[in-house]
């Protein structure tokens, strides 16, 4: 191994180290916790040295969201075998489960192009899971935008929920409706 490649795969440790301390802190703590300073001491490394990695704190935030559409897309595929409900649910349940990686992915600014060209793989990976979902009811809509209806209902219903706007204890009726909906 040449050293130019062992420092590339010194930087990638450290650069995934930085993040998965950043998502343990913002679990645990929320965002609030989360800044360079508090960081650096996480993971024993300088301030200067996780700035060698990304800019700053937003920039964080972006590579954590980008871990957090990836893990996402991962459940998605893995309910997709059950059906669009059982897809519906694990959407649902990731953003319960995860509020703060969640938060980072749809509610923080991100500097993260959505619906471009310039889309990172795993937000792609996240919608297509959606999209495939929603192939078999698509009838004589458009895939793209009756993906997009869906996924704006079930972040919808999931933020709301999270934020006491609607009542927790019809999630589930909520979503059945919603079912109803796309599935008919």
């Amino acid at each position: 191994m040449s050293i130019q490649a062992r420092r590339e795969r010194e930087r990638a440790e450290r650069e995934k180290l930085i993040v998965t301390a950043a998502r343990e802190l913002v679990e645990t703590e929320g965002w609030d916790a989360v800044t360079t300073r508090r960081l650096a001491e996480e993971v024993e490394y300088s301030q200067p040295v996780l700035y060698s990695h990304f800019k700053g704190k937003d920039a964080i935030m972006a590579a954590v969201a980008l871990e957090g559409f990836a893990d996402l897309a991962t459940e998605l595929r893995a309910a997709a075998p059950s059906g669009l409900a059982a897809v519906a649910t694990a959407y649902t349940s990731f953003a319960e489960r995860r509020p703060a990686l969640y938060d980072a992915m749809f509610s923080q600014a991100v500097d993260l192009p959505f619906a471009s060209p310039a889309t990172p793989a795993a937000l792609h990976a996240g919608f297509d899971a959606l999209s495939d979902a929603i192939r078999p009811h698509v009838g004589d809509d458009d895939l793209g935008l009756l993906t997009e209806t869906f996924w704006a209902a079930l972040h919808g219903l999931a933020t709301l929920t999270r934020g006491g706007r609607l009542p927790r204890d019809a999630h589930d009726e909520r979503l059945t409706i919603l079912l109803s909906r796309f599935t008919t």
